[in-house]
């Protein structure tokens, strides 16, 4: 008899509809009648499912629009290197005056020649502002230089190829009869990434340059490694 009034009372709270932290609290206190604190903890992990229902369907379409971003990513690569061939290209061309005319030194050290009219930097790989060549990938190079000699009575000339601070190759004239002579050199060098090639003046040594463009730097990849 005692559990039939305790139901009814229990039913009679449900119909009444108090407030929700109310309602809560009283069918918590007749929780071995009816089992109400189990309702709303189950109404309470319902409303929790929802949210992350909505939080999965939010990640998945973040998902489907990274992997779109990816596969657009992937083509423009296969792009690029159907152009390219798959591999980098680097190529430059410069001339050491960009105006002017007139001897260039002497100078007291050996100064890097800036070759600052430049005619083509395939890569970026060539600095005007400093003359230098700084390897963006290992291979193997091409490099050419010119030298004209300065326009005097005694030729004064003297240049060389370095990397780095190896010497590698010169072109000079310190001697003659004639006023107007130039020479011109090559290398095939291997590369690592870093390293530098330039043309320098050695100290005390001159060289003449006008529009004409006699003395030029110029190189090239010709395969990686």
């Amino acid at each position: 008899m005692k559990k039939i009034v305790i139901l009814m009372i229990a039913f009679g709270i449900c119909l009444s509809d108090p407030g929700p932290d109310e309602k809560k609290d009283k069918a918590c206190q007749v929780a071995d009648s009816v089992g109400s604190c189990n309702i709303w903890s189950l109404i309470s992990v319902t409303q929790k499912v929802g949210e992350l229902g909505e939080k999965v369907v939010n990640m998945a379409e973040k998902i489907t629009f990274l992997e779109t971003r990816l596969q657009n990513t992937e083509k423009e690569v296969l792009e690029l290197r159907s152009l390219t061939g798959g591999s980098p290209q680097v190529a430059f061309s410069a001339a050491l005056r960009d105006s002017g005319s007139g001897d260039i030194g002497p100078f007291t050290t050996a100064t890097p020649l800036q070759y600052k009219k430049v005619f083509s930097n395939t890569g970026n790989s060539y600095n005007p502002s400093t003359g230098v060549f700084t390897a963006m990938v290992s291979g193997m190079y091409f490099f050419r230089f010119s030298m004209f000699n300065n326009l005097a009575s005694t030729p004064n000339s003297l240049v060389s190829l370095m990397k780095n601070s190896e010497r590698l190759t010169s072109v000079w004239d310190t001697n003659g009869s004639d006023s107007n002579d130039m020479g011109s050199n090559a290398v095939v060098i291997p590369l690592k990434v870093g390293d530098n090639v330039f043309v320098q003046l050695h100290p005390n040594r001159l060289v003449y340059d006008d529009t004409m463009n006699y003395n030029t730097f110029s190189g090239f990849l010709l395969f990686t490694m």
